[in-house]
């Protein structure tokens, strides 16, 4: 199969969640197929399920990574760092993205954010970020992940950081690490200093 306008095959996840992303903003993501992302790219459907198992994945890229960054980042913050600094730091890194990243993020988060399809697949992956956060506050405070003050910061930290991700899609110039560190700021003074 020949590419369509004499565009390159794509041959990786990156290509793959550009092409997805540029016919999500001319198409709109419902209305856009498996099938179409994989003629643009010049690949077979096939191919395409190589790289990822389904268009809501690709928006996601590749989160079983991210997670494990954001629970290599937990596991690196020393033992007298407070958990609420802690929390507050390895999220602020965990969502830091080179500048020339940042446009294709901001996309991939509006499609998060408010594509009902998304939200509903956004579920899943936030119980898996939560647990990482809710394993790490157990750990520090010697509870058991099923105790209620561990999953109390998985679900806050989480609603922090989505209250900033719909800022800073509403506020184009706003600076994404600031008003994370601002909410969970905010946040961790009502929790207090743990």
């Amino acid at each position: 199969m020949s590419a369509r306008s004499g565009r390159p095959r794509a041959t990786s996840r990156a290509d793959l969640e550009r092409l997805g992303f540029e016919l999500f903003a001319r198409q709109g993501f419902d209305d856009t197929t498996v099938d179409d992302i994989a003629a643009a790219a010049g690949i077979g459907r096939r191919t395409f399920f190589r790289y990822f198992s389904s268009k809501n994945d690709l928006v996601w890229g590749d989160f079983e990574t991210q997670l494990t960054k954001l629970r290599d980042l937990l596991d690196t913050e020393p033992p007298g760092t407070s958990v609420t600094d802690a929390l507050r730091r390895a999220v602020v890194e965990f969502n830091r993205f080179d500048t020339t990243d940042v446009p294709w993020h901001r996309q991939r988060m509006e499609l998060i954010l408010t594509v009902p399809t998304l939200q509903a697949d956004a579920t899943l992956r936030y119980a898996s970020w939560r647990l990482i956060v809710t394993e790490f506050v157990a750990r520090r405070m010697g509870l058991p992940v099923s105790d209620v003050v561990p999953r109390l910061f998985g679900h806050t930290m989480l609603a922090a950081a989505i209250a900033a991700y719909e800022h800073w899609l509403a506020q184009k110039d706003a600076p994404l690490g600031e008003l994370l560190d601002l909410a969970i700021r905010k946040v961790t003074d009502g929790l207090g200093r743990v």
